[in-house]
């Protein structure tokens, strides 16, 4: 028996599987600016954040250095 979100995977359906994909789009990116965030506050660098998240510095700093700056 699958659980509503092994269905989820499996279904065949793109109206449900787009919108699992968006709502996963979501979560992540809402992890990712709390990690950052956690990060900078603990001195990490954006060299170490970029490297963790397989990114480029530049990168990682454009998305994320307003955010984190007044902090």
């Amino acid at each position: 028996m699958f659980t509503p979100r092994r269905r989820i995977a499996a279904s065949t359906d793109p109206d449900v599987g787009l919108r699992a994909v968006a709502s996963l789009r979501a979560l992540t990116g809402r992890l990712e600016i709390v990690q950052v965030e956690n990060a900078r506050k603990l001195g990490w660098s954006w060299q170490d954040i970029a490297g963790r998240l397989g990114v480029t510095k530049q990168t990682v700093h454009r998305k994320h250095g307003k955010r984190t700056r007044s902090r």
